[in-house]
């Protein structure tokens, strides 16, 4: 099928600060070692938010001649799209929410690849090195509010739920709203798209106008997960690892809506950290949620946490099903505890410096088959621990699912095999067979391989 294009040429506001030419030419690099490739990638899938694919090879194969240049000009640059999808545009003008997404692409790549990675004053290899290179990604992306009370929710959920599903996450996003709660999500569609879709109605109800629709990314999933132009701030981690610990510094609670593996490696990866002893006393509110329909969905993740993790992990999280009104109470509730709490150890609002988040999670996992069968299932460890790499497990499944470099493991390798405690590879096994049955894996109506085996 072929897909409408355009060719436009783009200058920035606000979005963006003047490049130099060495910036430049590494945005413009198509070498393995340029971010050319990145670059495009993250723009094109930028551009094609609303669209029905939910996979990197896919995306690319539909555009396969666009292209994106920089052009320096005397008073800052300018994007020179070449068959862009048309749908970001309307009556001949980019879609303005668009635009700005796009120019926050330019603006982060650029800024890991230079800041960040090139730069032998960040220790990212060690824990407090990769926390404080999060913390300066995320404010030169604008995302810290000095001065203002813990408000933000974030909310995971998966980009593959029903229509009941969705609009279920619509309505909790509005009472949040109507209780002046901002939103923070992985900015894609589905269970990402509906909480700030109900915030915007809340927040207008209330006449604020200042209400906050957060994405967070990273290159390897964003093609799957486009961010969507309700979002009005957007920042693009350089790996899932320093996305999903942007989370919990940023946010001050977490709604868990509907989903697959990926918001199962979420799940995991929020307990494991809220395990580790030193987080024992950390207020950091949790509710699962969904409507009526959703109820078994949440007993099965229930019962896997309880059997893998035990109850202090369901300690965690309280799960309530089909009552929005609750859910944004309980956050608003769980929410004011954070304040007192972090008021009292003169913490920052902004950001969570106070929680531990072991190395373990914050050691970028590259999924290979190696990596997959190598991994450590067995409860020969503490709760945390196993909690890490049940989370790489996951991750695994969302890496051979959509993304690019993942389905091309798979198709050159075969299957992922995976391998450890009995008892616990049955229970995911359960678990992963009722997503398939589902059909949590797959955007509706696609048809899922599976790109696992439990041995």
């Amino acid at each position: 099928m072929k897909h409408p294009v355009i060719d436009i040429k783009l200058t920035p506001g606000d979005e963006i600060d003047v490049l130099s030419q060495r910036e430049v030419n590494k945005l413009l690099d198509k070498s393995q070692s340029g971010l050319y490739n990145l670059y495009r990638k993250c723009s094109l899938a930028v551009l094609n938010c609303g669209s029905n694919l939910d996979d990197a090879r896919s995306m690319l194969a539909a555009y396969p001649d666009f292209e994106i240049r920089l052009v320096q000009l005397e008073r800052g640059v300018r994007i020179e799209l070449t068959n862009a999808p048309a749908e970001a545009l309307v009556e001949g003008r980019m879609i303005q929410g668009i635009k700005e997404l796009l120019f926050s692409v330019l603006r982060d790549i650029i800024y890991v690849s230079s800041e960040i990675s090139d730069n032998p004053n960040f220790d990212t290899d060690s824990p407090q090195g990769i926390t404080n290179a999060i913390f300066h990604i995320l404010r030169n992306a604008g995302l810290f509010r000095r001065g203002r009370p813990p408000n933000l929710v974030v909310c995971w959920g998966g980009h593959s739920i029903n229509r009941e599903e969705y609009d279920y996450t619509k309505e909790v996003g509005y009472q949040m709203g109507l209780r002046g709660l901002d939103i923070c999500t992985g900015c894609g569609p589905g269970a990402m798209k509906g909480p700030m879709k109900g915030a915007t109605i809340g927040h207008s109800k209330q006449r604020n106008k200042q209400g906050r629709y957060v994405g967070i990314s990273e290159p390897g999933i964003i093609a799957a997960e486009p961010p969507n132009p309700i979002v009005n701030e957007l920042a693009i981690m350089p790996d899932i690892e320093k996305r999903l610990e942007a989370f919990v510094r940023l946010g001050h609670g977490i709604v868990v809506f509907p989903g697959g593996v990926g918001t199962a490696e979420e799940i995991l990866y929020l307990l494991g950290v809220l395990l580790h002893p030193a987080n024992e006393s950390v207020p950091f509110p949790v509710v699962f949620t969904g409507p009526s329909g959703s109820a078994e969905y949440f007993d099965q993740i229930d019962r896997f946490i309880r059997f893998a993790l035990g109850d202090k992990a369901a300690s965690r999280y309280e799960i309530i099903i089909n009552d929005p009104a609750k859910v944004a109470s309980q956050m608003l509730r769980g929410i004011r505890q954070v304040r007192k709490f972090r008021k009292a150890r003169n913490d920052a609002y902004y950001f969570n410096w106070l929680l531990e988040v072991d190395h373990e999670y914050q050691k970028p996992f590259y999924p290979s088959h190696e990596a997959v069968n190598g991994l450590q299932i067995h409860r020969d460890q503490p709760d945390y621990l196993l909690a890490a790499n049940l989370r790489r497990a996951f991750s695994a499944l969302v890496a051979g699912n959509v993304k690019e470099e993942g389905v091309r493991e798979i198709e050159e390798k075969g299957l992922f095999e995976m391998r450890g405690d009995p008892a616990i590879m049955m229970k995911m096994d359960r678990l992963l067979t009722s997503f398939i049955t589902e059909q949590r894996m797959k955007l509706p109506g696609s048809a899922y391989t599976p790109c696992y085996r439990i041995i």
